[in-house]
């Protein structure tokens, strides 16, 4: 009887663990290190919406506009953008180019890359009409600030966190003028609806009309700048610019490289093991030799499921996510470095 007894307190014993564990990596970004109270978009990185794709559309050429539908969808704001799951699991990140005010509906453009790496392509594929769409709650890091005067700058598929912000800077009463430039006519999504703003809208195809002419900016120096296109276009939009302190830019690449810094060392506190990081790869990298199961997505600074506390050494911050509230603790693994031999964090 003593024996059956010791067996069962054992048997339960280990089955509190268990299942205390699975809630600890539930809870955990970056098992076994610890997570963060609070995820950056306000959502676990983990939770995935799910909603219909209810219209495909193609507005331009290469370009693919889809529209899902659901009730569970998060209210979003203009510069608004989601992390797509395509069925192959790769993530990719793409603005809200809708209505804030049609709750219940996203819609996002996507242009196809042939020399990219694989997700437009696979976007194009496989998300036709009546298939399910996988995504994350909407973050803004490209929010639209109140203010009496505008000038947007846009590119190619860089004119989809434009778009809203237009419909809202109408709405408030602000002064605004667009600059929307691409390789062709035909290349350059959402020209019909663009029109209805008349003479507020200057279209600058590359192959009737050059380069878009930016020296209007500085005839409007007080205007707030958004710009989202190309590097080439965001880096002489802030060249352009008599402040480029007021210059708001969106990125969907890394603006930074991920090595091509000095080599340094990780110490993962509460586990006792030390990674050596080499000088031409990235933190992530060294983390996931030893920690295989890391989570990760983006490997470009955006999506911040590899945020992670630091809790001593100097980071070079190379992410477009986090403010500067969120680097004085954290770093995300795949793209920042330390600025010192080592950093340490919080496991």
């Amino acid at each position: 009887m003593r024996r059956a007894l010791t067996l069962t307190a054992a048997a339960g014993a280990a089955f509190v663990t268990r299942r205390a564990l699975r809630r600890r990596i539930r809870r955990s970004p970056l098992w076994p290190l610890p997570a963060l109270e609070t995820p950056i978009s306000g959502h676990s990185p983990r939770r995935l919406l799910r909603a219909p794709i209810v219209a495909r559309d193609e507005p331009a050429e290469g370009v693919v506009l889809l529209t899902v539908a659901s009730a569970e969808l998060p209210a979003w704001a203009p510069g608004a953008h989601v992390d797509v799951v395509l069925p192959s699991g790769l993530v990719r990140q793409y603005s809200l180019c809708g209505d804030p005010a049609d709750t219940g509906r996203y819609t996002i453009a996507i242009r196809l890359v042939e020399d990219g790496r694989g997700g437009s392509r696979e976007a194009h594929d496989r998300l036709v009409e009546g298939a399910e769409l996988r995504l994350r709650a909407p973050r803004n890091r490209f929010p639209l600030a109140p203010a009496p005067t505008y000038a947007f700058v846009a590119g190619g598929i860089g004119i989809t966190p434009i778009l809203p912000m237009l419909r809202a800077a109408t709405a408030a009463g602000a002064d605004w003028t667009l600059l929307y430039g691409g390789r062709t006519r035909a290349s350059m999504p959402f020209l019909a609806e663009l029109a209805a703003y008349g003479d507020r809208v200057t279209i600058v195809p590359e192959d009737e009309a050059g380069l878009p002419d930016l020296s209007a900016l500085a005839a409007a120096p007080t205007a707030a700048v958004y710009c989202c296109g190309p590097e080439p276009l965001m880096a002489a939009v802030l060249a352009a610019a008599p402040d480029p302190s007021a210059v708001r830019l969106e990125r969907f690449t890394a603006a930074a490289p991920t090595g091509g810094g000095k080599p340094f060392t990780i110490e993962l506190r509460g586990s006792g093991r030390t990674i050596e990081v080499a000088a031409d790869e990235s933190a992530l990298t060294a983390v996931l030799r030893a920690l295989p199961d890391t989570p990760y997505s983006c490997r470009q600074g955006f999506c911040g499921t590899c945020r992670h506390r630091v809790l001593e050494g100097e980071v070079e911050h190379r992410d477009d996510l986090l403010t500067d509230a969120e680097r004085a603790d954290s770093m995300l693994l795949c793209v920042s470095r330390a600025a010192s031999d080592r950093l340490v964090l919080d496991a």
